[in-house]
């Protein structure tokens, strides 16, 4: 029973890419990130290498996950309670390591291996059940983005990052390379966008809804329900089985937003980031 590290994806892949498809919803970040390693290269994230590991239990069987890609938060999946020493160890001994993001038990065990961190945030899970429209329904109508609204969207992927405590640095990019795959959606009201919602790469079947935006001053209207209702529908008419979402457990309006229109619960995360 040990891990393994490697700084390749496809060596990663090989290992432990049958582990995270076998549940794609529960993996959905993993196997994003590690797909756009794959496609894009080693530092699509950023200057230093990617850091990527995973466990074998006694059967030989990969049992947990690390995906880390630098200056980005350490992502931890299925991990055993049993390997998690080992990997406190392993973790603590790099002193750039910021922050991690585990599942509540795993966050828990860590917590008590790796000294001076804090949970800053937690977050929940969600998987769309039977899709139910907003009711009441806004005004106005669901449109793919397009080139034309770039200047827009760019600022609105900067205003989500600053709303979320995510960096900007790649709000041009994910702009463009969404546009392109057709994976953002505008909701339109009175003719002119009011909301944005964006869709993960599929993988294993299975669709994350991204970068649910919409201005503060037309917040409160609905339009945030319409346009994630819009972007998981989209995703399904795309051949999804599943599609998935993330939300902070301390805004109870957008979870309550998400279980009015047809999300279940999951699972917990938290993320853990170490005391300044």
């Amino acid at each position: 029973m040990t891990w393994t590290f490697t700084h390749d994806v496809d060596v990663f892949l090989a290992a432990a890419g049958p582990s995270l498809a076998a549940r794609p919803v529960e993996h959905t970040v993993a196997l994003t990130v590690t797909e756009r390693l794959r496609r894009s290269g080693a530092h699509h994230y950023g200057d230093d290498d990617p850091v990527l590991g995973w466990w074998r239990g006694a059967d030989g069987a990969v049992a947990g996950t690390l995906v880390r890609t630098p200056p980005h938060t350490a992502l931890l999946n299925a991990v055993p309670p049993e390997a998690v020493g080992t990997l406190a160890d392993a973790l603590g001994a790099g002193p750039d390591l910021d922050a991690v993001d585990a599942d509540r038990d795993t966050a828990a065990l860590l917590a008590g291996r790796l000294p001076g961190y804090r949970t800053e945030r937690e977050h929940r899970l969600y998987r769309l059940g039977s899709p139910r429209p907003p009711s009441p329904a806004p005004e106005g109508r669901a449109r793919a983005a397009t080139r034309a609204d770039r200047a827009l969207l760019v600022a609105w992927v900067r205003g989500f990052a600053d709303a979320t405590g995510q960096s900007k640095s790649s709000a041009e990019w994910l702009v463009d390379e969404g546009t392109e795959r057709g994976s953002l959606t505008l909701w339109e009201s009175g003719g002119a966008p009011v909301a944005l919602a964006g869709r993960s790469l599929m993988m294993a079947g299975t669709v994350r809804v991204t970068l649910v935006y919409t201005p503060p001053e037309l917040r409160g209207r609905g339009y945030a329900a319409a346009v994630t209702d819009a972007a998981g529908r989209a995703a399904g008419e795309s051949g999804a089985a599943e599609v998935v979402l993330f939300a902070d457990l301390t805004n109870p309006t957008s979870n309550g937003v998400y279980l009015r229109i047809g999300y279940e619960p999951v699972a917990d995360r938290l993320l853990l980031r170490r005391n300044p």
